[in-house]
């Protein structure tokens, strides 16, 4: 669904606290960013199930590869997700996987009540790869 690309693209090239975050592991850039689902256009939480809340964050991820100096391609990956609040409350995140022609996101819905800041641990193994990759980042979520 083109539509969830343009809202991706938009959320990870906003200059405020939507600003995408990347790790990188090699030819390997793990691509991150954690919101809250009320922010989310309708038509996009109705096509992917999900429910827009402020009590509900949505995890994004997607895996490219740089085979070639400024060529990046999207690859299928295992992806495990976890996010920890400030009372160090686990909670798994289940990912799942988007592909819309080339390009291959992971997305997971979790739970948060703001005012709180979650730590969110991302475990990454690109397919055929043997090496996992883990992103820890911080994300924090208003009223």
């Amino acid at each position: 669904m083109k539509i969830f690309i343009a809202t991706l693209l938009l959320f990870f090239s906003a200059p405020s606290v939507f600003a995408a975050q990347m790790a990188t592991f090699g030819k390997y850039q793990v691509h991150y960013n954690a919101m809250s689902t009320a922010y989310l256009a309708p038509s996009v939480a109705r096509n992917y199930r999900i429910d827009r809340s402020k009590s509900r964050l949505l995890l994004t991820i997607s895996v490219l590869r740089h085979d070639h100096p400024g060529v990046a391609q999207a690859v299928p990956a295992a992806v495990e997700a976890n996010a920890a609040n400030m009372s160090d409350q686990l909670q798994t995140i289940d990912m799942r996987e988007i592909k819309e022609g080339t390009a291959i996101y992971y997305i997971g819905v979790g739970r948060v009540t703001p005012p709180d800041t979650l730590t969110f641990h991302v475990t990454v193994t690109p397919k055929g790869e043997k090496t996992a990759h883990t992103v820890k980042f911080k994300h924090q979520f208003y009223e």
